[in-house]
């Protein structure tokens, strides 16, 4: 069929809308490029990260509970496992009764200082005593040696006065022997108590680090949560003999996820530290947008720090452009409203506008994590300590 007069005029129009359509796109979207795009780095190989807390047991022992499983959401403090506690209860039974015994015995030394003390003052008077005595037998003796030139006196009374200086003179010496005995018993339990009081006496430090340290592992028969999260990974059971160190769960805080998002190396020239990322995660799409900002830049690609890393000194090398990790923190509001977890797929853009912030490979502070979760057991056996002292002081 021939094309009619009017075809050719609507065809050349139809084409000329079509090209001055794609026209138009194109300069919107170099427009949008140069005013938005050539600032944005974006990347879909991003994946959250977190900590993972394992539980592990401080002392040895036998699993009689557990009282959280995989899913379940857990407070910071919480008992999670407990252990047998009999030989522990054994071991601070008798290190309550070792202190409240060796309280009684320094008790004792404080109470004989006083007494010491008096001892000292009557060996000293006996020294005066024996003193005079031997004084008095040696002028008794003298006056009996003159008269006894004259004829006055017998001889046998000679002898008597001349044993009762002996004797005094024996009593001298005993008596001053038993005051310099007194005398160093007393230096020797002032020594062990000068500068201290009972509380404070080593003797006494000792046996409560005793009791400290028994109270300590009894309450480590119950493991607590340090954080809170979620338990994940239990490899605990029932009736389990566990040492040390052994892992039995994990614990992930999923209000402290993180992202790391790989970029190329390309990518990285204009990223600072502070520069603000959206998130999107596969598990919700694209309706639920995280905001989130850059925090760091790994110290290295994934393939140094595998575990084979790729050796490239061969003849047919060929150069692979590498993606080092850039961690992304994010908003924790919007965690707690839609939570994720850990190891999921993310899509990450970061908008590189803003320069002012350092280079992602500047150096920074590391994040602080701490936990209270132990400190009780601290605080009680401090109570059961002064109680134990002040019971014993008082009786």
């Amino acid at each position: 069929m021939a094309d009619t007069p009017h075809a050719h005029p609507a065809r050349k129009r139809l084409l000329l809308a079509a090209i001055a359509f794609f026209v138009l796109v194109a300069l919107l979207w170099g427009a949008w490029y140069l005013m938005f795009g050539a600032h944005r780095e974006s990347t879909d190989d991003a994946y959250t990260h977190g900590n993972l807390v394992q539980i592990t047991s401080q002392v040895p022992g036998t699993i009689i509970a557990i009282e959280a499983d995989d899913t379940d959401t857990v407070q910071a403090g919480v008992p999670l496992i407990r252990l047998d506690p009999a030989d522990a209860d054994v071991a601070l039974a008798q290190a309550q009764a070792q202190l409240a015994q060796t309280v009684r015995q320094t008790r004792t030394l404080y109470v004989q200082n006083d007494a010491l003390n008096a001892d000292v003052d009557v060996r000293n008077a006996e020294i005066v005593r024996a003193q005079a005595d031997l004084a008095r037998a040696q002028t008794d003796l003298q006056r009996r040696q003159t008269l006894a030139k004259s004829g006055g006196v017998s001889g046998e009374e000679l002898l008597h006065a001349q044993t009762a200086l002996k004797s005094a003179q024996s009593a001298v010496a005993q008596a001053r022997a038993s005051a310099a005995a007194a005398r160093a018993k007393a230096q020797t339990n002032l020594a062990l108590t000068e500068g201290t009081t009972v509380q404070t006496h080593p003797d006494v430090l000792r046996a409560a680090a005793n009791v400290r340290n028994a109270w300590l592992a009894q309450s480590r028969n119950v493991l607590p949560a340090p954080v809170s999260g979620m338990v994940a990974r239990r490899s605990a059971q029932l009736g389990q003999r566990v040492a040390p160190g052994t892992p039995l769960m994990t614990v992930v805080p999923l209000e402290q996820i993180w992202v790391e998002a790989n970029f190329k190396e390309g990518q990285l020239r204009d990223m600072r530290v502070g520069q603000p990322a959206t998130v999107h995660a596969d598990l919700y799409g694209s309706d639920v947008v995280y905001h989130g900002k850059v925090i760091g830049l790994d110290a290295g690609t994934g393939s140094a720090f595998a575990l084979l890393p790729a050796q490239n000194a061969t003849g047919n090398w060929i150069k692979v452009v590498q993606r080092v990790p850039v961690r992304i923190a994010l908003d924790p509001e919007e965690l707690k409203a839609h939570p994720l977890r850990v190891g999921l797929s993310m899509n990450v853009e970061v908008d590189l506008a803003e320069q002012n912030g350092e280079p992602v490979m500047a150096a920074r502070a590391p994040a602080a994590s701490s936990t209270r979760a132990f400190d009780a057991a601290h605080d009680q056996a401090d109570r059961l300590i002064d109680s134990i002292i002040a019971a014993n002081l008082a009786s």
